[in-house]
């Protein structure tokens, strides 16, 4: 792309001027459109040290009202902190709210490329991570964000003329560093390995925009062009739907709820609190284990209402150092994240490596209650089995250990639990009118958890299903599962 990249004529001075205002007013009348329609805005600054990308961000959010945008700086280099998280979490914890902008002066391809550049990232790793990349622009994309990358091109001669400048004058030159220098010295070698990410990241949804940079003006222009451009096409189109991908994931056959046997699944006092103890002294030693080995750990628990979620969650953290665990309830989502893509408030919530977390209902609440409720569209739920895969398989990629649990009980239970919470002041808390509307959807909601199942229970992420009519059964059957999972990782 770099090397085949064709200068557009810059114009003349006032010409130049003119078309500079014009574009300017046109983004200041851009924004509001874009509140308006809860359009989040990402741009990605990317391209050669000293091109000039600092200043022309500087130039355009002079346009944009400071209480929409944001600017996001993003070291090449990720702190110790964030390295214990996935390659790709301190990103998506940046990206804008409906409504709003964020630029980012650089972004991931910074952190992949310098990788390569120093013998950091094999090439295996190199692939992995653009894979990641594709999906997560596609994935901002198909979930109603607008995507624009540029990338800022300059020539080696005129590289090497910016820097000797600013480390002419004792006021500038600290802005260069080594490896600003180390850059224009390799130029060429360099210039191999940006094209190649370039070609490899050039999708049809997220298409990389080159930007002839000698110019600062012209540099300007060319990005308000291509940024009203694409902020007009992507507003004409929010109402259109996304094109739904196959399943390629590998997938384990579960069967429908129904077929699942409730009868028998017992378990006496005695022999539950015999291996209660047994497994939870078995569990604390490979949380110490899970901590010593850096193994990050994923717990995820849906089920009927009334199932025994708690109670099951309580027997599994109960073995654990409170210090290495954390259990997220997650109810709805607050309106800073609902106007985020739906997988940003679990992404944001991930345990760092060593570290356990229970999630007491997750990510899947997209194709259960969103879909049921009706509080996303038809396209949306059905898009997600795949986003939802994909995301776990980034998790799993990551090293991490993942566990899905699906609490089941029937309809018969669950009614008499809900008056026994009804009916006894100190459990009243627990039982809500949301729950008895819920038990009215029984059969709506048993046709979607088993589309659910059945869409993404994947090889890597499998669903298990407790069966909890006794709930000592099933918090024993849990704890088994845990401790079978997190041996297979540690060895």
């Amino acid at each position: 792309m770099l090397k085949d990249f064709v200068k557009v004529e810059m114009p003349e001075e006032e010409e130049l001027k003119a078309k500079l205002k014009e574009e300017r007013m046109r983004l200041s009348a851009f924004q509001m459109k874009i509140k308006e329609a809860g359009l989040p805005v990402m741009v990605l600054f990317e391209g050669w040290n000293a091109a000039g990308k600092g200043a022309v961000i500087g130039k355009v959010i002079r346009n944009i009202d400071p209480r929409f945008f944001k600017v996001a700086t993003m070291d090449r280099e990720p702190s110790p902190e964030e390295k214990r998280y996935p390659f790709l979490y301190r990103y998506i914890k940046e990206i804008p709210e409906a409504g709003k902008f964020r630029f980012f002066d650089t972004c991931w391809m910074e952190e992949v490329v310098s990788g390569v550049i120093e013998g950091n990232l094999t090439d295996e790793v190199y692939k992995k991570r653009v894979h990641s990349i594709n999906v997560i622009e596609r994935q901002l994309v198909d979930n109603g964000y607008l995507v624009i990358k540029f990338f800022f091109h300059i020539s080696k001669k005129e590289q090497k003329k910016r820097l000797d400048d600013l480390r002419s004058s004792k006021d500038t030159k600290w802005r260069v560093d080594k490896n600003d220098l180390l850059q224009n010295k390799h130029y060429d070698k360099i210039l191999d390995v940006f094209e190649r990410y370039l070609e490899d990241t050039n999708e049809s949804r997220t298409p990389w925009y080159i930007i002839d940079a000698k110019d600062k003006k012209f540099a300007e222009l060319q990005v308000l062009q291509f940024l009203n451009q694409g902020i007009d096409i992507a507003l004409k189109n929010q109402k259109m739907n996304v094109p739904i991908l196959q399943n390629t994931f590998p997938m384990e056959k579960i069967g429908k709820l129904s077929d699942i046997s409730l009868d028998g699944k017992v378990m006496s006092d005695a022999e539950y609190d015999a291996e209660l103890d047994r497994l939870q002294k078995e569990l604390k030693d490979l949380g110490n284990k899970v901590y010593r080995k850096k193994i990050p750990v994923i717990i995820a628990y849906e089920g009927w209402d009334a199932a025994g979620k708690g109670g099951n969650i309580k027997r599994i953290t109960e073995a654990l150092d409170p210090r290495d665990f954390v259990v997220e309830p997650i109810a709805s989502p607050e309106p800073h994240e609902k106007a985020r893509h739906y997988l940003w408030r679990f992404w944001t919530r991930l345990p760092k490596t060593g570290h356990i977390t229970v999630f007491d209902r997750t990510w899947y609440g997209r194709v259960m209650v969103e879909r049921l409720e009706g509080f996303c569209s038809e396209n949306d739920w059905q898009r997600a089995y795949n986003e939802i895969n994909e995301f776990e398989k980034e998790l799993k990629d990551w090293g991490a250990v993942i566990i899905k649990f699906w609490v089941q009980i029937d309809k018969d239970t669950q009614l008499k639990r809900f008056n026994d919470r009804q009916n006894t002041p100190e459990k009243q808390w627990k039982i809500t009118d949301e729950d008895w509307r819920n038990r009215e959807k029984w059969d709506l909601y048993e046709t979607a958890i088993d589309e659910m199942i059945e869409k993404t229970s994947t090889a890597f992420a499998p669903w298990y299903v407790l069966e909890s009519v006794d709930k000592k059964y099933a918090r024993i059957k849990a704890l088994k599962i845990v401790i079978e999972e997190i041996k297979k990782a540690i060895e």
